[in-house]
């Protein structure tokens, strides 16, 4: 939807579902009442579909339709892109490349993530993110080290913290490449295959030892179940009536009137 007018500007750019707690909406509301962040850079997001017709979710239905109401209300066209969701993933690592190639930053405004996969995707693509402090990614980024913590539930200064950095590095060309290098630093540290399957065969050694050493299987673990089933449920299912006990006082109490 729509063309960039300005492509010289710098791209902030976001990837998710068009749900609610993914905050999309939210990341394009703070964008359209910025002046300043408007002026800085353009933004793309990839999320949910256009057409709301489409959708049989009830839920992203009404993010699709606040969504054209933010372009329409705030003249976004020229501004802003917004790209129906990619499920080709060689096409989206294209896409968070070429955002890197415009010196653009990621964006990740969920008002709770479990995880932070695309955070992790962008870093490691050398993109300087942003993203939410509620959640995994808060602990992915070192904040204004790796990246940057946002507040999803105060856009007006995430959008002044994302204006900030386009700011620096306008005066300081360099600042993008330390932000950058630094992501992807944190995710060599971190976040790649071989750390995880190492700590993942690890943890399955310490398990398999306390498992021998212990002595535990199924039969204990069911003695253990019978045991609060005999001390704490069992009196208490003693105190629920039948269905049929119910049934028959109801007719008892009738008949009795």
């Amino acid at each position: 939807m729509c063309v960039l007018n300005d492509r010289k500007k710098p791209i902030i750019f976001s990837m998710a579902r068009l749900d609610r707690v993914k905050n999309m909406t939210g990341l394009v509301e703070w964008f359209a009442k910025s002046k300043r962040l408007r002026e800085l850079v353009n933004l793309v997001v990839v999320a949910g579909d256009i057409d709301a017709s489409k959708s049989k979710d009830r839920e992203e239905v009404a993010e699709i339709e606040k969504m054209h109401a933010l372009i329409k209300e705030f003249n976004l066209n020229g501004q802003f892109r917004w790209i129906c969701a990619q499920k080709n993933r060689v096409r989206n690592g294209e896409l968070y490349r070429y955002i890197c190639d415009t010196r653009g930053a990621f964006v990740q405004p969920a008002l709770y993530e479990a995880f932070g996969l695309t955070v992790v995707e962008a870093m490691t693509c050398g993109l300087p993110t942003f993203a939410t402090c509620n959640g995994g990614p808060a602990e992915i980024i070192v904040d204004g080290v790796s990246g940057f913590h946002i507040d999803p539930y105060h856009g007006d200064y995430a959008s002044e913290c994302i204006a900030d950095f386009f700011e620096r590095c306008k005066t300081d060309p360099g600042y993008w490449d330390k932000i950058s290098n630094a992501g992807l630093q944190r995710i060599y540290e971190r976040y790649t295959w071989k750390i995880y399957s190492e700590r993942l065969m690890m943890l399955a050694g310490v398990y398999g030892f306390w498992k021998y050493v212990s002595k535990l299987d199924r039969r204990e673990t069911r003695r253990y179940l019978e045991m609060f089933y005999t001390l704490k449920y069992r009196d208490l299912v003693k105190t629920v009536p039948l269905a049929v006990e119910e049934i028959t006082d109801g007719i008892e109490k009738k008949s009795t009137e």
